[in-house]
């Protein structure tokens, strides 16, 4: 934790989700009970496992021999698995990620890991959309970088206005994508129609 308070336990996160059990009005000593408070924090343990490293560091081995390409390269339908910091419920999705390279490109399973990185948080899609995009700019300095989550939100689908199929789009881009009408134009075509 960054403020300097201790993290809870795991025998903190137990009683926790024990207590959770009791609240919703069951008993967490019934049978198929007994081990739900172990499975919930090892769940969660997974789910939340982006606060454990930092995702900017999957960006920092590159490859310079890219043979003169300067093209888009963008990697689409990441499968997004985050969860809204107001409500503690999944929302679910996929990243399209592009960026223009400079001179270096880095491999592509280290986007799809930036954005599980990132992902494995308590947040807005807003956020976590501009997370991904500011790492690419700040680790490869590529001449643009693009990024794009569509997702359907457990907060909306399963409960307040209840409207399953409704999907939240975000967008970040940065440099030439952002700003050459050409560049922004490509990338949004990639993302619509794969290329």
């Amino acid at each position: 934790m960054s403020d300097g308070k201790r993290r809870p336990s795991e025998e903190d996160a137990l009683a926790a989700v024990r207590t959770l059990i009791e609240w919703a009005g069951d008993d967490p000593d019934r049978e198929g009970l007994l081990d739900t408070p172990k499975r919930v924090v090892k769940s969660y343990k997974e789910l939340f496992s982006g606060y454990e490293s930092d995702p900017r560091e999957y960006l920092e081995r590159t490859f310079d021999e890219v043979g003169g390409y300067d093209e888009l390269v963008v990697l689409k339908d990441i499968r997004v698995v985050s969860f809204c910091e107001h409500h503690m419920l999944p929302f679910l999705g996929k990243a399209h990620v592009g960026y223009l390279p400079r001179n270096r490109v880095v491999g592509i399973s280290k986007l799809a890991r930036v954005v599980h990185g990132f992902a494995r948080r308590l947040q807005i899609q807003e956020k976590l959309t501009a997370e991904i995009a500011e790492a690419i700019q700040d680790i490869l300095d590529p001449k643009g970088v693009g990024v794009v989550i569509v997702s359907e939100h457990s907060c909306m689908t399963m409960r307040g206005v209840n409207t399953p199929g409704s999907r939240l789009t975000t967008s970040h881009l940065l440099g030439e994508v952002r700003d050459d009408p050409r560049t922004r134009q490509e990338f949004f075509e990639l993302v619509r129609n794969g290329g």
